[in-house]
């Protein structure tokens, strides 16, 4: 793997982070911001590589690492499924307060200030978070839920004003995995708000996000007293902090042409559509001389900008599969695939209300079984999505990965 680039923009890399997890360490050091952590999050949003894949190549894996159904690893892959399980059974609801938060909704700012955005809160912890995800498009999960916890609960900023500004620099930005993760820092998607203090970060991260004498430098009882009053904590800005990075609508990169010529190349021909969440190797069952299209749909684009890193780390790999990717809406795009013979995509919710109706979609892999109905809490859709299963593989996404090995195309 080139150890210039945190995070290549191939499946070989995908798949060599896969076979660098060591599940011992993962739970052992997982919560430390220098831990064990396989940073995988950015090929599983954008489906280099799925779940049952993931974890399929982990537990049988070169050190034959033995993994329990209740070890945290695979609770964490349960999380992601979970958070797909809400986005597909409450839509765009997911982007509005699941219940009340321990304050009225009108009691937070819609907007993030300044010196957030610029890194220059004063808070070490804070302004290092920030500059990371500047820096790298990545956060540690915990470095992820101070932040939150910061700007809601201290700055009393509505979580999804944060939510939408990190999902626009976020390599693996998954509109269910982070808006309902910023719901449950917030307290609006959990039983209580998530809290921490300079404490906290003194134990799981390194000497430089340490916080002492900063404003969550106190004791949990008075950050739940301050999360529970309307007045944010006041600002006090250091330094010249770090600029912003741009987000851009569209790719800053060369676009395939568009118009008559695309439809005309697509004309009776069966048709593969690579899309941003969609990156893997397409399926060994198409149709032979099926030819592949790769498409940034431009409605969701419009709706969520993204930095250039991330466009660039998408459009490499989609380039890689198909030349370079060609921007359409709705409407283009079903009138250049209006002669096709056959067309078929992976299924994924950002994209779903894009597709023209002439596009069948193959449902993404699951790892656990389905569950009817929206949960109220993940430990309920655990024990309903793990029902009467014993080890791995009684998961059902193994056992398909294994009958679809075992099947030649």
């Amino acid at each position: 793997m080139n150890t210039q680039e945190p995070f290549p923009a191939t499946l070989a890399a995908a798949h060599e982070r896969i076979a660098a997890v060591r599940v011992a360490e993962y739970a052992r050091t997982r919560n430390a911001l220098g831990g064990a952590v396989t940073r995988l999050s950015p090929y599983i949003t954008h489906g280099f590589v799925s779940l049952p894949e993931v974890l399929a190549g982990v537990a049988g894996g070169a050190a034959a690492q033995r993994l329990s159904l209740q070890h945290k690893f695979v609770f964490e892959l349960g999380w992601r499924e979970f958070f797909q399980h809400l986005w597909q059974h409450r839509g765009s609801g997911i982007l509005a307060d699941t219940h009340p938060g321990p304050l009225p909704a009108q009691a937070y700012t819609r907007e993030l200030p300044a010196d957030i955005r610029q890194a220059r809160t004063g808070v070490p912890v804070i302004d290092q978070a920030v500059r990371e995800l500047y820096a790298t498009g990545y956060l540690h999960n915990h470095a992820r839920m101070w932040l939150a916890s910061y700007v809601v609960h201290l700055r009393k900023v509505h979580w999804r004003a944060g939510a939408d500004w990190m999902q626009a620099h976020l390599l693996d930005g998954d509109l269910a995995s982070n808006h309902l993760s910023w719901q449950w820092v917030a307290g609006t998607g959990s039983a209580k708000p998530y809290l921490f203090n300079a404490d906290n970060v003194a134990r799981h991260a390194p000497t430089v996000w340490h916080s002492p004498g900063s404003v969550v430098d106190a004791s949990y009882e008075t950050l739940e007293a301050r999360a529970r009053t309307p007045e944010p904590v006041p600002a006090q800005p250091v330094g010249e902090g770090v600029e912003e990075p741009l987000v851009y609508t569209e790719p800053p990169l060369p676009l395939q042409a568009n118009g008559p010529t695309l439809a005309s190349e697509l004309s009776e021909r069966d048709v593969w559509i690579v899309h941003p969440w969609a990156l893997g190797a397409p399926p060994a069952d198409l149709p032979a001389g099926c030819r592949t299209l790769a498409w940034w749909p431009a409605e969701h684009h419009e709706a969520w900008p993204w930095s250039a890193a991330r466009w660039r780390f998408v459009g490499t790999r989609m380039a890689e599969l198909d030349g370079p990717p060609w921007l359409g809406n709705q409407r283009q795009l079903a009138q250049a695939l209006s002669t096709a013979r056959s067309v078929q995509t992976l299924g994924n919710g950002h994209v779903m209300a894009w597709l023209p109706a002439c596009v069948t979609v193959r449902p993404a892999p699951r790892l656990f079984a389905e569950v009817d109905g929206p949960c109220p809490s993940f430990f309920a859709w655990w024990k309903r999505a793990t029902q009467g299963m014993r080890s791995l593989s009684d998961l059902p996404g193994l056992q398909t990965l294994e009958l679809s090995a075992a099947t030649p195309p």
